[in-house]
């Protein structure tokens, strides 16, 4: 790896990627971050070896410009970068809900920018990363993304018009896993086991369905049939979440994450 990488605005899934990217093989040398405080920068240049520079720095030194910072804080990032950004670096976006011609239309003309969506399974190199190219990104510009991504998990290619769907399925995705473990664990509770007891069961349990998932090939549909014996427990189960609409609010909940993700792209933060 002889490419230059910069993580601007490096917070924790920033960090993630830097680990991800070292592991991988990329030369702490090669890699430049930036950060709000001080002394955060000086933590990662501690932790990693790599070099704390300023956001105008990074972008005259760097090849490829890592875009971590919240989408709120993206104009303010772009107006100091503009200046510095030639056409022949690579800008990856990691914001939420921007699209690439916001970024095309406040740097130099020509410049090549490719749109992440990942999310905070990068911290324990699960991640779900997904991407698209802007108008001036080549395939080598996709595949240098997927090579930097694919440090942290798996990488997908959408067309950008598809970028809010995964936004609402697997960027925000984790919360929903999460917020159900929740449920089950006082369910559990409620069942009279501690919480302890009935976390350890529902995390392995999710962590055995999802390996299922991944490695069988079969559809949920089947693995699900699988479980459900006929007048057994788990259909008695299967017929309550149905009774009280838990398919429905699942897909009005990602259609209320995408509708939002097309909000933020069109400049409603409110």
């Amino acid at each position: 790896m002889t490419q230059k990488v910069a993580v601007l605005g490096t917070g924790k899934i920033g960090e993630a990627l830097l680990s991800g990217m070292i592991r991988a093989g990329w030369a702490p040398a090669d890699l430049l971050v930036t950060a709000r405080r001080q002394e955060r920068a000086e933590e990662l240049r501690n932790r990693y070896g790599v070099t704390p520079v300023s956001n105008p720095e990074a972008a005259k030194i760097a090849d490829t410009l890592i875009l971590t910072v919240k989408p709120q804080d993206m104009g303010t990032l772009l107006d100091e970068l503009a200046p510095h950004v030639p056409a022949d670096r690579l800008v990856i976006s990691g914001a939420a809900g921007i699209p690439t011609s916001y970024f095309e239309e406040r740097l130099t003309a020509g410049t090549p920018v490719v749109r992440v969506m990942t999310n905070t399974p990068a911290l324990v190199d699960e991640a779900m990363s997904v991407i698209s190219a802007g108008s001036h990104a080549t395939e080598a510009h996709l595949t240098h993304t997927e090579e930097i991504f694919g440090a942290v998990g798996k990488t997908l290619r959408v067309p950008e018009s598809q970028q809010d769907a995964c936004t609402a399925l697997s960027g925000s995705g984790p919360a929903y896993f999460f917020y159900l473990v929740e449920a089950m664990t006082d369910a559990g509770i409620l069942l009279g086991l501690p919480r302890d007891k009935a976390h350890d069961l529902i995390v392995q349990s999710a962590i055995g369905a999802a390996t299922m998932l991944r490695d069988s090939g079969e559809h949920p549909v089947k693995l699900r049939e699988n479980v459900t014996s006929p007048a057994g427990t788990t259909i008695n189960a299967i017929r309550e979440l149905e009774n009280h609409g838990v398919r429905a609010a699942l897909i009005a909940a990602l259609e209320a994450a995408r509708d939002r993700s097309r909000a933020l792209a069109s400049g409603n933060n409110s």
